[in-house]
């Protein structure tokens, strides 16, 4: 099985592009700070690539800036590929199948439309009370 998940702050703001067949792929990077502190007593910090194709490409690009924190379920994904220079560059990157964007939208974001919401200080809003129900009226 192979399967991430992430939830980090974006370290800058998504690149888009369109491969040569006109399918967009939008790629940023997260900062993931770790659980635990090093011998120094700091929390180390991980930068994980990301890369999001078509529709979720789009709306990553369009909605999540640098500072933007998101929560990321994909797959681990390890290329090469050969440098400019000639070397060859190994390259480890999770593809997204599922991106949330955590938070509330910034002020000077055009949404086209999309709402955004805070809903940290609502009231609660009334639950009907459980009534209790005996072990053989259960359906199983």
């Amino acid at each position: 099985m192979n399967r991430a998940f992430l939830i980090g702050n974006l370290t800058r703001d998504p690149e888009i592009s369109t491969t040569t067949s006109g399918v967009s792929v939008c790629r940023f990077s997260v900062a993931i700070s770790r659980r635990f502190t090093n011998a120094e007593g700091e929390r180390e910090t991980d930068f994980v690539n990301i890369v999001a194709w078509r529709t979720l490409g789009e709306n990553c690009y369009k909605y999540l800036k640098k500072g933007s924190k998101a929560a990321i379920i994909g797959s681990i994904q390890s290329r090469t590929f050969d440098a400019q220079d000639g070397t060859k560059r190994f390259v480890t990157e999770v593809v997204a199948d599922e991106v949330e964007f955590v938070g509330t939208k910034p002020a000077d974001m055009d949404d086209g439309g999309a709402e955004f919401t805070d809903n940290s200080n609502a009231k609660p809003q009334a639950t009907t009370k459980l009534q209790p129900i005996e072990d053989d009226q259960l359906p199983f």
